[in-house]
Parts: structure tokens; C-alpha cells; sequence
């Protein structure tokens, strides 16, 4: 039997890795655990999380009176806040935000301290219903206050 060319090696490892990496950031992002707080009383917080957990992750659920006080110790600018405040992965995520946009923010890993749809956006994860879905977006915002569009919806 023929040994292989030691030029095709190589070529194959460099194969083999690049279809790892594809592979590696979606099967990450899968599986993470969301830390979400939310109202003892919200309905909707809890549909949000069975949208995320649908989407692969693992959710935990605090119930907390004080979101005002978790809001400000994650740091969630006021005018990008909503009902629920949830961290992944090092980030903050701030209400009804479809799960594609948390492992689009998992696998690229911006410089942000979080995202948010601000608001309660009719027809994001969470907030279906009989009405027609709002037109919104989901907000990138640093730690000292700046903030971008990350995706519209």
C-alpha cells in the first residue's frame, strides 16, 4: 500500500478544522445557560423563555419583585428596557429578544455589554397574539451607554 503524499496532510487538517470551527460556534451557543429574572407575576417573561429553550438553550427562571434594582446592577440603560433581564454568556439580554439575534451575539462576540428590544414589541418571542406584530428592533448597547442597531425585525 501507497503512503499518502505528505502535501495532501495538510490540506485535509486544514478541512478538518475549518468544519469544526463552522460547527463549533452554533453547538455553543446551544446549550448555554440563560439566567433570566423576571416579575413574579409576568406571563410573557415565561414565553419568552420556552421560545429560548425551544431554540436549544438551557433557561433558569428567578422570580424577582425588585427588576428595577436588577436592571440597574446589569446595566440596562432606561430607555432600552423592558420586563425581563436576562445574562448568557457574558451578556446582558434585555426582553422579548428572538433567540437567533442571542446566538448571532454568541458566536460573533461584539464589544457590547448587551442587547435588547426595548419595550414590549408585539409579535417578538413571548409577546404573540391575536394583534399584528410590531415593526422593531433589537438594540446593542456598551457599558458606558452607547448603542446601535444589532437586527430589525
Amino acid at each position: 500500500m501507497k503512503p499518502h503524499s505528505p502535501s495532501r496532510r495538510p490540506f485535509a487538517m486544514i478541512a478538518t478544522l475549518a468544519l469544526a470551527a463552522a460547527f463549533a460556534a452554533p453547538a455553543l451557543a446551544a446549550g448555554e445557560e440563560v439566567v433570566m429574572h423576571k416579575d413574579p407575576n409576568c406571563g410573557c417573561c415565561g414565553k419568552w423563555a420556552e421560545h429560548m429553550r425551544s431554540a436549544g438553550f438551557v433557561v433558569k427562571e428567578i422570580r424577582d419583585p425588585d427588576m428595577g434594582a436588577v436592571k440597574r446592577a446589569a446595566g440596562v440603560p432606561q430607555a432600552l428596557g423592558s420586563c425581563h433581564t436576562a445574562k448568557v454568556g457574558g451578556y446582558v439580554i434585555e426582553g422579548h429578544v428572538p433567540a437567533a439575534d442571542v446566538k448571532r451575539l454568541l458566536a460573533e462576540k461584539p464589544k457590547v455589554a448587551g442587547i435588547s428590544a426595548p419595550g414590549m414589541p408585539q409579535g417578538s418571542p413571548g409577546m404573540e397574539g391575536p394583534f399584528p406584530a410590531d415593526r422593531y428592533d433589537v438594540v446593542s448597547f456598551t457599558a458606558d451607554g452607547k448603542t446601535k442597531v444589532f437586527a430589525s425585525h
